[in-house]
């Protein structure tokens, strides 16, 4: 099964619209997404404009693939859940959001390897047709590493071990 999300906040129809023809073009896919506010009604899955948090990491935990915008929350989830991820990240330009933000964080995931990154409509498809070629990614841990609590502390402390003025 298939989830896409696009969060709560702001429309994003461009990938909604695009999972949607690719649906239409695979039949024997289940795919259920959560579509906000856009004005876009997909033709070929089944949708909800919101669902509560508890019942998207519900669908999230149940799924195969996760397609998502960049949002950190959705994609640390997917990542702490080992569940194969892709990113579209919203564009600014196209007045999806209001600075390129998105492009970075998906740029900066994908060098990891972690996750996938469609950065038009035609990847999206193309990569959703190669998704079952590739493994789930490694989880990652919910909790911070010591290596960077070690850090925040250090810098929280100041390089002399001295607390910073507040």
């Amino acid at each position: 099964m298939i989830f896409a999300t696009v969060g709560t906040q702001l429309p994003f129809d461009r990938m909604i619209a695009a999972l949607d023809d690719w649906a239409g073009t695979q039949p024997d896919r289940e795919v259920f997404a959560q579509v906000g506010p856009g004005q876009f009604a997909p033709r070929h899955i089944q949708y909800r404009r919101f669902i509560s948090p508890a019942e998207c990491r519900a669908r999230m935990v149940a799924a195969d693939v996760i397609v998502a915008h960049a949002g950190m929350g959705t994609i640390l989830t997917a990542l702490e859940l080992g569940k194969a991820l892709l990113v579209v990240p919203r564009r600014a330009s196209l007045g999806e959001h209001r600075n390129e933000h998105q492009l970075a964080t998906a740029r900066r995931f994908a060098d990891t390897g972690r996750l996938l990154v469609a950065f038009d409509e035609s990847e999206l498809a193309m990569q959703l047709d190669e998704l079952p070629l590739r493994g789930r990614p490694e989880r990652i841990s919910p909790f911070a590493s010591d290596q960077l609590i070690t850090a925040l502390r250090s810098f929280i402390d100041g390089d002399d071990g001295t607390p910073l003025a507040a």
